[in-house]
Parts: structure tokens; sequence; C-alpha cells
């Protein structure tokens, strides 16, 4: 009997499921990763890691969830919180522990 190497095809996401694996997620604010570039956007623009925390337990989907060149699951999530719309590029990061939500950047 012939065996044959079947390399499986990436799970894909629609915002559904990109939202609910990002719920999921975020629900641990342990796994919400701020990058540099996102720190830094949050102090220039007066936003708080819990209205970004919220924007990404709470918000939906602005920007279609979409496979980035890099093979990561991106999507922009925006959220109405203490007055104020906050929109949160996140990717989904998949690791040994479960996902992750890696905190692209911040907008008002």
């Amino acid at each position: 009997m012939k065996t044959s190497t079947v390399t499986p095809l990436p799970l894909v996401l629609n915002d559904a499921n990109f939202l609910n694996r990002l719920r999921l997620a975020a629900a641990d604010s342990s796994r919400i990763i701020l990058v540099g570039h996102s720190k830094k956007r949050m102090r220039e623009r007066n936003i708080s890691m819990g209205q970004v925390v919220k924007c990404l337990q709470k918000g939906t989907i602005s920007e279609p969830a979409h496979l980035t060149e890099r093979g990561e699951w991106r999507a922009k999530v925006s959220h109405r919180n203490a007055g104020d719309n906050i929109s949160v590029p996140v990717v989904i990061e998949e690791r040994e522990k479960g996902d992750f939500c890696i905190v692209v950047t911040v907008m008002k």
C-alpha cells in the first residue's frame, strides 16, 4: 500500500469564527500582547489598556478577517467605550498554550 504525505490546508476563518476565537482568547488578559507600536499609539491617543481589552472582548468586526502575507489571521475590531470609538487591528496567533491576541495598533 502506497502512503502519501498530505499537507493540511490552513484553517479558514470567517468574521464570526475570528470574533469567536478572539473573544475566547481576550477573556484572559494575559493572552493580549501589545507590540511596541501599539503601546506608543495608546500613549499618543490617550487610550487605556482597559479600553483595548473591552474592545477585544465586546467589539465588532470593522475590517474583515483576512490572511496576511505572513500567514497570520488579522482583522480590525471596533467598540465604543468610555465615550471613545476605539479600533484595534489584531492578529490571532496560535501557540502551544492556545490563541493569543497580538494588538498591532490602536485608533480613535
